[in-house]
């Protein structure tokens, strides 16, 4: 059954259990992050692939018809008219159809992806898993406490999906690359894919 949510295009890619910060002054999107957290209601985070995050006058937007939903964690006014906040990805979803409201607000009825599911990672793929368990170890080192890690925890390093997604978030790529992997709807190949560009790197052996 659909459910209507607000969305905020975005120029990058939210994943399921990825962080997200947001600075947000718009008024649409202060008035939205209100009653979400009011609420306790996630709103839809989409890439933007036409138009910009800050509304221009005339400006068209167009995003991608598959989202993440983003769960608010936290809210800090920074100063009137602007607030820091902290959000972690959940499901993904389909857009249904969506409408621009007279206040610039996009809204949605979207139907929900079911997630990837616990996938172990296999033999000939737990490089590219070792190997992000080590860039988090040495990323922790490196914490000063003002630093946290750009990933939230637990960590499921014998998971496909959730090692996959981490990389998606960490590895330099274009948006619309990250885009595709975060649709694909079986873990055990994105992470593959995920391997093949580290291996590409350098970062994991080649198989």
């Amino acid at each position: 059954m659909p459910t209507q949510i607000p969305l905020f295009p975005l120029g990058t890619v939210l994943f399921p259990d990825g962080l997200l910060s947001l600075q947000v002054f718009e008024v649409r999107y202060l008035d939205m992050i209100g009653k979400c957290q009011k609420a306790e209601a996630p709103f839809g985070v989409v890439l933007l692939t036409r138009g910009t995050e800050v509304r221009k006058p005339d400006a068209t937007e167009e995003f991608r018809p598959v989202g993440t939903l983003a769960t608010i964690e936290s809210v800090q006014s920074v100063q009137p008219g602007l607030l820091t906040v902290r959000c972690i990805g959940s499901q993904r979803f389909r857009i249904d159809r969506s409408a621009r409201q007279p206040h610039g607000l996009w809204t949605a009825e979207v139907q929900t992806i079911a997630g990837d599911g616990k996938v172990p990672v296999p033999d000939d793929l737990l490089s590219t898993s070792d190997a992000l368990g080590r860039l988090l170890e040495a990323l922790r080192e490196r914490q000063d406490g003002t630093h946290p890690l750009p990933i939230a925890e637990p960590l499921e390093l014998g998971d496909c999906g959730w090692v996959s997604n981490r990389w998606c978030e960490l590895l330099p790529m274009a948006p619309a690359t990250r885009q595709r992997l975060m649709e694909l709807d079986n873990p055990l190949v994105r992470l593959e894919l995920v391997s093949d560009l580290l291996s590409k790197n350098g970062i994991v052996p080649s198989a």
